[in-house]
């Protein structure tokens, strides 16, 4: 490991740099986060050996090596994340009914928690700049049944731009140098540098001051890294804070982890440092709050079309409900519960819940309407599958189970994990080709 780093961590930790040593040598701490809006909390507590976590109230540590193809995690029911990575969200406070950008969000952890807190109330906005990452991104709100959600791929210059002083809630979780992360992607230790370090910190300091503009009158901003460097923690905060004097720092009540370092403008014991001493692999907040005013944009709305016919009898035969406000986009034709929002400067990848695609007259339909949170209760045509069967359909493989003709929701231990089409006598297999376990 770099001798530079080491160096500049054993002048952080002092007392306490043979300890951070001692644990480069022992297992990535490994945790996975319960699905709220599934309440699958007794089903992994029954199916996997955990150990609450101290850093997330949904969140627990554990031993185990949980693969991404566990079924439990096909459909949906948790998430797996590192466990200090989990305490960004929990002092953010997200209440239901709150307006909350997620600025950096790919590949997903915190969004997917935001909208646990949501409970399907309020806006997540959830942005990621880099194409391929924003796709990992909208698999993982998808798999975890979000559907009051925007997915964006946009600069974060383009969302301040488009949503001045709209929201309670901004996260910003900045790329950094990740030093936090040198155990699991060796990339990180090979790259480090100072230089890297001073350039992860101007590109953080341009991202805050977007940020800062997305933030509405008595909003928050919660800023955090997974990084160690003072350049790109308190000195960015510090720089932040004396660019905008109506930014209040605040105190972190959360007992978990340790203060911070003191600079002119930032207390130490309002900011929050997690060292692999104190449980993660390294984590580190800021919340700030907005007293000053701030302009606001006006969000225009789309006007609701009318559900097209084929997706009218598509809803009515699946959920027995279309009370949704529709938009569609090409043929591909989304739902929500509230209104859609117009936002033609940005790209966006997906706004609601993606029922399908409208082709020659009859409605093809998507994965996500059958992962949704929110109809996971309303199924009419659904087939509880074993184990085996489980298994077999998310190989890809056709189901020879005798069942009504149609689309029908495979579920699992009272989940669904995607559709099917029944003649009959078998049910043609429409688990994604890209999920499917090889």
């Amino acid at each position: 490991m770099n001798k530079t780093f080491l160096d500049r961590m054993q002048t952080y930790l002092g007392d306490e740099y043979e300890a951070y040593i001692a644990s480069l040598e022992k297992p990535l701490y490994k945790g996975i986060r319960n699905n709220t809006l599934k309440d699958s909390k007794d089903l992994l507590e029954q199916t996997f050996q955990l150990e609450p976590s101290k850093f997330n109230e949904d969140g627990y540590s554990t031993l185990e090596d949980i693969s991404g193809n566990h079924p439990l995690h096909k459909m949906g029911c948790f998430y797996m994340q590192e466990p200090s990575a989990m305490s960004v969200v929990q002092i953010a406070d997200i209440q239901k009914r709150d307006w909350v950008l997620d600025m950096c969000a790919a590949p997903g952890g915190k969004s997917t928690q935001i909208a646990s807190k949501l409970q399907h109330t309020g806006c997540i906005v959830s942005n990621e700049y880099v194409g391929k990452r924003a796709t990992i991104l909208m698999s993982n709100l998808e798999r975890m049944g979000v559907g009051e959600c925007i997915i964006t791929n946009a600069s974060t210059k383009q969302l301040a731009a488009e949503f001045m002083g709209i929201f309670d809630k901004v996260i910003v979780d900045a790329p950094c140098s990740g030093e936090g992360m040198m155990k699991k992607h060796d990339i990180a230790s090979q790259e480090w540098s100072e230089a890297n370090v001073l350039a992860c910190a101007k590109r953080q300091k341009d991202i805050l001051e977007d940020a800062y503009l997305c933030v509405k009158e008595g909003g928050v901003l919660v800023y955090s890294t997974c990084t160690y460097a003072k350049e790109e923690n308190e000195h960015v905060v510090d720089a932040f804070l004396e660019a905008h004097p109506d930014m209040e720092l605040l105190a972190i009540e959360e007992s978990f982890g340790r203060e911070g370092y003191d600079t002119p403008r930032v207390k130490g014991a309002y900011v929050k440092r997690i060292f692999p001493m104190d449980g993660g692999e390294g984590h580190f907040i800021a919340k700030l709050r907005k007293k000053g005013t701030q302009e606001t944009k006006k969000l225009h709305l789309y006007k609701s079309i009318p559900l097209p016919k084929e997706v009218k009898a598509f809803l009515m035969d699946q959920i027995g409900d279309i009370d949704f406000y529709c938009y569609q986009r090409n043929n591909h034709v989304y739902i929500k519960k509230s209104p859609f929002i117009d936002l033609a400067n940005i790209h966006v990848l997906r706004q609601g819940i993606e029922v399908g695609e409208i082709i020659k007259g009859r409605l093809e339909p998507h994965q996500h309407f059958f992962m949704a949170a929110t109809l996971q209760n309303k199924f009419q045509h659904k087939i509880t599958v074993t184990e085996e069967q489980l298994s077999t359909f998310l190989q890809g493989n056709v189901l020879s189970i005798p069942c009504e003709r149609g689309y029908v929701a495979l579920m699992y231990k009272g989940y669904a994990v995607g559709f099917g089409k029944s003649d009959g006598k078998q049910i043609k297999n429409k688990y994604p080709k890209g999920l499917r376990i090889r």
